[in-house]
């Protein structure tokens, strides 16, 4: 099983410039590899090989400012959009699915895409992650590459993949590493645990073998007070009040700290909820299927 931890990045003046530069180039790149695919299939329609775009770009300029391995990952992740997308148009054809599937679009313009590294591109050296750059920024920033320290909850061995997430003008490092299930869960499936979410009472849980349990959505644990479910009209009261008289598409540093915040409260929340009703399963020696009630 694969998980992710996300560490939030310092504000660091020499970091932040080249972890900015690599996600526009990223970006840049994903765009480039989005316009060849559509256009082979619009033109052509014909298949995107896995490999198929890294000759094609391998020697661009936006290809070539970004160390190697990094680059064909995004325009593999770019490959293997497009033939999902393939095997739905034949599924759709086919009489398998009902919608129609729409074709991979472009990215915003101006925007920064999320930077992946395979873990054949890292180094451990005195307990941090050498993360390489390439031949562009080592003439552009004076270095070959930079060191982030290692989660000491993890171990490199077990690590797949770094990324960099760009997001509300901050930086996070997300630790893609491999996890050993010890123990499996065995699921009964008599047992039946009915969810319905609302606001007051955020999860009201019923089973049929007369157990139930609520969850609060205005008070802890789930939230800090007045930070829970009820209480996200603070941040739309916030967010109102900043773009008052300001034109369409106003962002600023104040409204992305705000969202930053805001988002990191709700993903808080809503991790505690659900090992709140993960452990009221667990205790009864029994597992359910969960149906969540619209």
């Amino acid at each position: 099983m694969y998980c992710c931890q996300q560490v939030l990045v310092g504000k660091n003046p020499e970091l932040i410039p080249i972890l900015t530069f690599l996600c526009e180039q990223y970006h840049k790149l994903t765009n480039m590899g989005i316009y060849y695919g559509r256009q082979l299939y619009f033109k052509a329609r014909i298949s995107i090989g896995k490999y198929y775009l890294e000759k094609v770009y391998k020697h661009n300029y936006h290809y070539k400012v970004l160390y190697s391995q990094a680059a064909q990952q995004i325009l593999r992740t770019v490959a293997e959009s497009f033939r999902s997308y393939y095997s739905l148009i034949k599924a759709y054809r086919e009489g398998k699915i009902l919608d129609i599937p729409r074709i991979p679009n472009y990215r915003k313009k101006g925007g920064m895409a999320t930077v992946s590294y395979p873990k054949q591109a890292l180094k451990l050296k005195d307990n941090q992650i050498r993360v390489p750059l390439g031949n562009t920024c080592k003439r552009w920033f004076g270095i070959d590459s930079f060191l982030i320290p290692m989660p000491s909850n993890l171990a490199f061995s077990s690590l797949k993949e770094l990324r960099i997430l760009p997001r509300n003008r901050c930086f996070y490092w997300e630790f893609v590493y491999e996890k050993e299930i010890v123990i499996k869960p065995q699921l009964d499936r008599e047992n039946v645990l009915g969810i319905d979410h609302g606001v007051n009472n955020w999860l009201t849980c019923v089973s049929n073998i007369n157990t139930s349990l609520i969850v609060d959505g205005k008070h802890p644990p789930l939230s800090p007070p007045g930070r829970g479910t009820k209480g996200v009209g603070w941040y739309n009261k916030q967010i109102s009040t900043i773009k008052e008289n300001q034109p369409t598409g106003f962002w600023s540093n104040k409204l992305a700290e705000v969202t930053e915040k805001r988002n990191r409260q709700m993903r808080d929340g809503i991790n505690k909820a659900a090992r709140i009703v993960i452990n009221h399963c667990a205790q009864k020696f029994y597992w359910y299927n969960c149906i969540w009630l619209e």
